[in-house]
């Protein structure tokens, strides 16, 4: 069976979180998936966006939501 193409489309980047030394880098970016709407997207992109990994992809209600929660979360809170 034939694998199904998925097109994507980065429409904005935000930024990086991180990078790896085989060149991946883990982007917050608004994609278009399959010519559907635009959304705020966080995975791993391989170098030139030819790849690209497992992420999350957020509506703009998903990201409203989001930003409450994390508005009083400490990150340093946790570590030992």
């Amino acid at each position: 069976m034939p694998r199904t193409e998925i097109k994507s489309e980065i429409v904005k980047t935000i930024g990086t979180l991180a990078s790896n030394k085989t060149g991946w880098n883990r982007e917050v970016n608004i994609v278009k998936w399959n010519d559907g709407k635009a959304k705020l997207d966080i995975r791993d992109w391989g170098p030139n966006h030819e790849r690209v990994g497992k992420g999350i992809s957020l509506s703009s209600e998903e990201v409203a939501v989001l930003k409450e929660l994390l508005a009083d979360y400490d990150p340093y809170e946790c570590e030992e």
